[in-house]
């Protein structure tokens, strides 16, 4: 499965959040909601590096593919850019690496300038979030529900980076 598949689970769950959040006038309900977006871009991001990190392995050896795949099985989170950056990456080779930080620097700089928010900060909110959320049962306390998609659809941005950067 190509890794940008994984994110149309939580796209069509925020297309259907959208149709009914405007009419929901409970604030504590739509502060579920917007949790809810948190655990399912998280979810997202995981599946689709995983599945960079596995393709990539595959396609230089089965074995490689098959030991990828189990290494990275209970990933659960730990997805943040410094992980990405310091443990992730790094161990399929420093060329990789170098891609990576020339890729996310370029994305950054692009996406500040056009959209006006950081990719990195995004996507390492929402996976602090979805920990707050589900750890410790609190609620994404400065994030609003549409805070959340924008920064669900940023993050994306950072995936991106981690498919361009393992290509061949």
């Amino acid at each position: 499965m190509a890794y940008q598949n994984y994110f149309q689970m939580a796209d069509d769950l925020i297309i259907h959040l959208n149709t009914i959040i405007g009419a929901v006038p409970d604030a504590f309900i739509v502060s579920r909601y917007t949790g809810l977006v948190a655990v399912a871009a998280t979810t997202v991001y995981e599946l689709a590096i995983k599945e960079i990190f596995i393709s990539f392995s595959e396609k230089k050896h089965k074995v490689f593919g098959s030991f990828t795949g189990k290494y990275f099985e209970r990933l659960n989170g730990r997805i943040k850019t410094r992980e990405l950056k310091e443990n992730h990456i790094p161990r399929f080779g420093d060329r990789y690496i170098r891609r990576y930080q020339k890729l996310i620097e370029a994305a950054e700089k692009d996406y500040l300038t056009k959209q006006k928010i950081s990719i990195s900060s995004s996507y390492n909110n929402v996976i602090e979030w979805r920990h707050q959320f589900v750890h410790e049962g609190k609620l994404p306390s400065t994030a609003t529900y549409q805070e959340i998609i924008r920064a669900y659809e940023a993050g994306k941005e950072v995936v991106h980076c981690v498919y361009k950067a393992m290509q061949r």
